[in-house]
C-alpha cells in the first residue's frame, strides 16, 4: 500500500468565521496554517482564496500573494487551487488563476446540485478547462461528486481530452444533492474508478459528518484523504476543530496506529505525477 497524502482544504468558499471563528481568511493566516497543517503531515494544500471581509474572490492578486506566502512559509508545500470558485462564479473568473501555474488545480466532472444552489460545470466549459490544464502545464485533480461522473471522465480520458497520467481523482461525498459519504458508497466508487481508470489514485474529502469515516476508510483501502475547514469545521458532533492542523494530526495519529506511513512532499509529487 503506497503512503497516504494528506490534503488540507483550509479555507473553502462557502465556510464562515460566524460558524468557524478560527477559518484562515488572509493570505498570512493561510500561509500559517499551512505551516502547522504541513508540521503534522499534510503535504497538499487546496486553496481558496477570500478578500479581507471573507468574500470569495477568484482574483488573481489575492492567489498570487497567498501562494507567495504559502510557499515562502512552507517551500516544500504542494499547492492545489481551486477552479471552483464560489457557487455563481463565471466560469473565466474560475479558469483566470491557472495562470500563476499551481502545482495542481481542481477540475470538476460535472453539474450538481450543491444545497440551495446549482454547482454548474457544463460539458463544453470542463473540456475548455481541460485544454487549458494542458496550456499551463499545471495538473488536474479531478473532482467527482457521483458515480456517473466517473464514467464521464472515463469517456474524457479515452478521447485524449484529460491527458495527465497518473490521473487523481478525488470523491467528494456529503455534499447535499451529490452522494454521501456512506461506507457503501465509498466501497463502490473506488471499485468503479479502478474500472474504468485502473491508473487512477484517488483521495476522499467526506463533507460534515462524513469527513472522519471516509478517511478512516481510505486509510484502511489505500486511497488519501482530504480534511480541513472546507469540508467539515468540528471535531466531533457539536464541537468545533480547534484548527485544520487538529484535523490532519488526528488522521495522522490514525495512520500511524495502522501502520500506514505518511507521503512525504516527494513522495506525493511522484504519485501524483507532478514534475
Amino acid at each position: 500500500m503506497e503512503p497516504l497524502i494528506l490534503t488540507t482544504a483550509l479555507t473553502g468558499a462557502e465556510t464562515t468565521r460566524e460558524s468557524q471563528p478560527n477559518l484562515p481568511i488572509t493570505p498570512a493566516e493561510q500561509a500559517q496554517t499551512a505551516k502547522e497543517c504541513f508540521a503534522e503531515g499534510s503535504v497538499v494544500m487546496h486553496l481558496h482564496v477570500r478578500e479581507d471581509d471573507g468574500e470569495p474572490s477568484q482574483r488573481l492578486e489575492r492567489f498570487e500573494d497567498a501562494i507567495t506566502q504559502i510557499r515562502n512559509a512552507v517551500p516544500d508545500i504542494i499547492i492545489q487551487m481551486s477552479t471552483g470558485g464560489a457557487v455563481g462564479v463565471p466560469f473565466e473568473e474560475r479558469m483566470a488563476p491557472l495562470k500563476l501555474r499551481p502545482d495542481m488545480a481542481t477540475l470538476n466532472a460535472g453539474t450538481i446540485n450543491f444545497g440551495d444552489e446549482v454547482f454548474v460545470n457544463s460539458p463544453s466549459d470542463i473540456e475548455r478547462l481541460a485544454a487549458y490544464f494542458e496550456e499551463v502545464n499545471v495538473a488536474p485533480e479531478i473532482e467527482v461528486y457521483e458515480s456517473g461522473m466517473i464514467d464521464y471522465v472515463a469517456r474524457l480520458v479515452k478521447r485524449g481530452v484529460i491527458k495527465h497520467t497518473p490521473l487523481h481523482v478525488q470523491f467528494v461525498l456529503g455534499v447535499p444533492g451529490g452522494m454521501s459519504g456512506k461506507p457503501k458508497n465509498l466501497l463502490y466508487m473506488a471499485e468503479h474508478l479502478k474500472e474504468e481508470i485502473p491508473s487512477a489514485t484517488w483521495g476522499v474529502a467526506g463533507v460534515g459528518r462524513w469527513q472522519l469515516p471516509c478517511a478512516i476508510m481510505a486509510v484502511v483501502m489505500g486511497g488519501h484523504v482530504r480534511v480541513g475547514f472546507e469540508d467539515n469545521i468540528f471535531y466531533h458532533k457539536g464541537v468545533l476543530a480547534d484548527s485544520n492542523a487538529q484535523l490532519v494530526a488526528r488522521i495522522a495519529r490514525i495512520a500511524k496506529e495502522y501502520g500506514r506511513p505518511l507521503a512525504s512532499p516527494a513522495k506525493a509529487r511522484e504519485i501524483l505525477g507532478l514534475s
